[in-house]
């Protein structure tokens, strides 16, 4: 069975106890799970087994094992999975690049994320079904306070619930697989669940919106920010109870206004597609991360830990259930801060705030008057998704002109994709009213900036 309903509920029972069972007993948990982790990834990751060959037999401490980065796994990617009928040639040809895959199982065991490459490397992961399972109850049990309230049940009986999940599609992106395999596993969640496109022109998404009449809104917090923006200007006509953000930085002040113009709580997710789930948002707006089934290691350039209240140059996470495709002290490139104090909450997991995932909504100037803003992913996903390119960046010089960086994959043609690029920006931004805006490119390749942060869609 897919789903074993026992594994779901021994899992929700250990997250729940963990929770107040002390620091100690949450410390015993992540001992033993990391031993346990490293011992299989020894035993059947060809690329780990050579990794550790100087590390001690058992190891219960993280700081004994080397980091690892997304461009040094991908690399070895054939290695690195512990399912040796598991290749990335394979998986890409037969599966990812078949857009109705999205949603289903690969090989029959295995959900398979992509990542756009936020920072400047996609990864492919894959995640077998007890380390699904996790993710799912884990999330659950963590915001079961904060999701729903008394208050809510009234609108949910006359309304009944119903999500607008507001993703990047086109793409096996954590997002959409996650709401395809709910909609595939239920036909009430499939009438419920509605994925919309942040890649389609505004417009067309409030016109979808209104029609749909969402108690729940899911998606990158940019995208729920604009629409905002639309209710405020009355064009967007919805009442939703919840507006649940992930994918990208909640800053303070896009929380105020989503929660002002949309009158409805909102609440924060961290999470990726090496470590789905990673930490929930409680009441307080505050993120905690699931210790128990991740470690999390914010540290500075040298990998050394910093300590709470300070801002670390990224942050390595340790996956504790994933089997198929081990993720052990993986820099993830955020930016983290351990908040110094508890939360009022009462939580006893670790309070964080995401310091580095913002990208800049670009604002540019309409052929008829006025300014459109544009979603960083949704500009992203465009060029990112072009056959051909390696790596991007897309940068918002003034107003009318965007700038482009390309590093092509090897073997293509450069002009040639200089001109796809071209064509499907074009395209894109014409939809949007844009046609005047001018696409540059630059010969310069795609760089980091000036704290070695890449950034893929940005403002000058």
């Amino acid at each position: 069975m897919e789903h074993d309903g026992w594994r779901a509920l021994a899992v929700a029972w250990d997250t729940w106890w963990v929770e107040h069972a002390g620091t100690e007993a949450l410390a015993r948990r992540q001992r033993a799970r990391l031993a346990a982790l490293v011992r299989h990834a020894r035993r059947s990751s060809p690329y780990y087994r050579r990794l550790y060959r100087d590390v001690p037999a058992d190891v219960e401490d993280p700081r004994l094992l080397p980091p690892v980065t997304k461009r040094e796994l991908m690399a070895h990617f054939d290695e690195w999975v512990t399912d040796p009928e598991v290749t990335l040639e394979a998986l890409r040809r037969d599966f990812l690049a078949d857009g109705t895959m999205v949603g289903r199982l690969y090989l029959g065991r295995y959900r398979a994320f992509t990542s756009s490459g936020s920072t400047g490397v996609p990864v492919v992961l894959l995640h077998d079904r007890s380390s699904w399972t996790v993710m799912n109850v884990v999330v659950r049990v963590r915001a079961r306070r904060s999701l729903l309230t008394a208050r809510d049940l009234p609108a949910l009986l006359r309304h009944g619930l119903r999500e607008a999940v507001l993703v990047a599609t086109g793409g096996h992106f954590g997002g959409v697989v996650v709401a395809e395999d709910a909609r595939r596993r239920s036909r009430l969640v499939a009438r419920r669940v509605r994925v919309l496109s942040v890649l389609r022109p505004l417009p067309d998404l409030v016109a979808e919106l209104n029609a749909f009449r969402p108690t729940a809104l899911l998606g990158y917090p940019s995208a729920i920010a604009l629409l905002a923006a639309e209710q405020d200007a009355g064009r967007l006509r919805i009442a939703p109870l919840l507006a649940l953000t992930s994918g990208e930085a909640l800053t303070a002040a896009a929380r105020g206004r989503i929660a002002a113009a949309l009158g409805c709580r909102v609440l924060e997710q961290y999470s990726a597609s090496e470590a789905p789930g990673l930490a929930v948002g409680c009441r307080h707006g505050t993120l905690h991360v699931s210790t128990d089934r991740y470690l999390f290691e914010p540290v500075d350039e040298r990998h050394r830990p910093v300590p709470p209240g300070v801002v670390s140059h990224t942050v390595l996470v340790t996956d504790l259930t994933n089997r198929v495709q081990p993720v052990i002290r993986y820099d993830l490139g955020d930016r983290v801060l351990v908040l110094p104090r508890p939360c009022p909450c009462g939580s006893p997991l670790p309070a964080v705030r995401v310091e580095g995932r913002s990208g800049d909504v670009l604002v540019f100037r309409a052929a008829g008057g006025g300014t459109v803003a544009v979603l960083p992913l949704a500009l992203g996903t465009v060029v990112g998704e072009t056959p051909g390119v390696r790596r991007f960046q897309a940068v918002r010089t003034t107003p009318e002109t965007l700038s482009v960086r390309l590093d092509p994959e090897p073997g293509t043609d450069p002009a040639a994709l200089r001109a796809a690029v071209d064509a499907r920006l074009r395209a894109f931004l014409a939809e949007r009213g844009l046609g005047t805006v001018s696409v540059e490119h630059s010969d310069e390749p795609p760089r980091p900036d000036r704290s070695g942060k890449f950034h893929e869609v940005r403002s000058a």
